[in-house]
């Protein structure tokens, strides 16, 4: 169960990965706003349309705020970084989220701070830049705030998605509707005040938009989400280093781009991060616990335990005690 949740959480960053090629190849240019508004306001409606569920009580302002975090604000950050620097920049920039989820997870969810994750995000950065930074990486202050404010948001994001979970009987489908719909009456002001009126559409721009918006914005969002509710929170958003991986591979097979010894590396080393960002690491030593948070008196002061999804598992005695918040 837990590999085939991690395959469908995925399968969201792997979609995301060919945002690059069909924003390039198919979409008019310089209208990266116009863009992103078109991936999430018409996918959230249909959403919206399709479930018929609104938001109730404080779910009204939870949802906006999820919305402008995961959606509104993330878009506007991520096109300015991608027209102020280098892709191979911004795209370092952009996988720094691991990271800061890795430090959220400690300040908003109370878990445990881990070696063994921020070791492996340092790593997936690593991997990332040795894929997509070249000679001619350039530095802008405010593409580089810009790239950081992304990976922030969006980080943030998935850790409060994480922290708040969904009201019950509310699906993924709709929890997805609702964002991606914040998200888009966001973008409608910052769009047509940073790109003005509309561009010309023609057939390959109306496919590249229907991709961005029913595959890579309403389906990939509805996994995303589900993925986040299912998995650690540090699981889910270690994948989001798939999405440089699968843009540097669809440039190799669509645009005739060749990867040498070095991105072949940084290939690697991205991937064994994302494998390693599903484990829970090597077992700690911590003092086991009852159900109300309080040390078992059975006699043995401390246990070596073994995190897992819902619990920990302490090794030496029948005793499950609660894991950190969120996981």
């Amino acid at each position: 169960m837990r590999l085939r949740d991690t395959a469908l959480a995925a399968f969201a960053p792997v979609v995301w990965g060919s945002t690059y090629v069909i924003t390039t190849e198919l979409l008019p240019p310089a209208h990266p706003m116009f863009a992103g508004l078109l991936r999430a306001l018409p996918a959230g409606l249909i959403a919206l349309a399709v479930t018929r569920t609104l938001p109730r009580g404080a779910w009204w302002w939870k949802a906006a705020t999820l919305g402008v975090l995961n959606i509104g604000l993330f878009f506007p950050f991520l096109f300015v970084a991608a027209e102020r620097l280098p892709g191979g920049v911004a795209a370092t920039l952009g996988a720094t989220q691991p990271l800061i989820v890795a430090v959220l997870a400690v300040a908003v969810l109370k878990e445990s701070p881990s070696v063994w994750r921020f070791a492996w995000g340092v790593t997936g950065v690593a991997g990332v830049g040795l894929v997509v930074l070249g000679p001619a990486a350039g530095f802008d202050a405010a593409g580089i705030l810009a790239g950081l404010g992304g990976a922030a948001t969006m980080a943030l994001g998935v850790t409060l998605t994480k922290r708040w979970g969904r009201p019950d009987g509310v699906g993924p489908a709709t929890f997805a509707g609702w964002q991606l719909t914040a998200g888009g009456l966001f973008l409608v002001p910052v769009t047509f005040v940073a790109e003005g009126a509309p561009p010309a559409v023609d057939v390959p721009a109306v496919l590249g938009y229907l991709w961005l918006g029913l595959v890579g914005g309403l389906l990939a969002y509805v996994v995303w989400f589900r993925g986040i509710a299912k998995l650690p929170v540090t699981s889910v958003a270690v994948l989001g280093l798939l999405s440089p991986m699968v843009a540097a591979l669809l440039g190799v097979v669509v645009l005739g781009q060749t990867l040498g010894p070095v991105q072949l590396t940084g290939v690697a080393l991205a991937l064994a991060a994302i494998v390693a960002g599903q484990r829970s690491g090597p077992a700690v030593r911590q003092r086991a616990l009852d159900g109300a948070g309080v040390p078992v008196a059975d006699g043995t002061a401390e246990k070596f335990v073994r995190p897992t999804n819902d619990c920990v598992i302490v090794g030496s005695a029948n005793v499950r005690a609660p894991n950190e918040r969120g996981s």
